[in-house]
């Protein structure tokens, strides 16, 4: 490799960041130690939430008048074709990233059939809504469930996996030119 190419390269894996792939300038024993601390930084967040949980239970009111309603709603709603289109499109191209868009599909299946359910009036839109959760979205977000875990022990995470230096790529797949 000439020089010049090898500055580019020494420059494009040490902007990567901690979780850079393996074998880059960052060290080994760095990442180790730098996701520590995210993880540790994520369980203090968790951590955090519960008490804040309790206050909002005891402070916020039982109803409320909302503004835009349906923009939210719809929002949720074009999310979760967004998340499903992509998760489709992937598993047709044999795309093994298609579990991180089924992770995020699923997850917003279950939100949305949760504040369905929890937002809607007593009586037969109580009763619409958990028709529509229980014969729809939960089950359309187990199967999400499923493809994202499916793709995850296929060939393990599709992170931090060295094939080509700072590429990635499948088994079976044509080399990189």
């Amino acid at each position: 490799m000439l020089s010049r190419e090898k500055d580019i390269a020494r420059r494009y894996l040490e902007c990567r960041g901690p979780f850079g792939p393996r074998g880059s300038l960052v060290s080994a024993a760095r990442r180790a130690t730098e996701r520590r601390w995210v993880g540790w930084g994520l369980v203090a967040g968790a951590a955090a939430l519960v008490p804040w949980m309790w206050v909002l239970t005891a402070t916020m009111p039982s109803t409320t008048t909302v503004s835009n309603w349906s923009a939210a709603w719809v929002g949720l709603d074009a999310m979760e074709a967004a998340a499903l289109l992509g998760t489709g499109a992937l598993l047709l191209r044999r795309d093994p990233r298609y579990g991180l868009c089924a992770a995020v599909a699923g997850t917003l299946l279950a939100v949305d059939a949760w504040f369905d359910v929890m937002t809607a009036t007593p009586g037969p839109a109580r009763t619409s809504a958990i028709m529509v959760a229980a014969g729809l979205e939960l089950p359309l977000a187990a199967l999400c469930a499923a493809l994202a875990a499916r793709s995850f022990t296929q060939r393990g995470a599709m992170i931090d996996v060295p094939v080509n230096g700072d590429r990635q790529s499948v088994e079976g797949s044509a080399a990189d030119g």
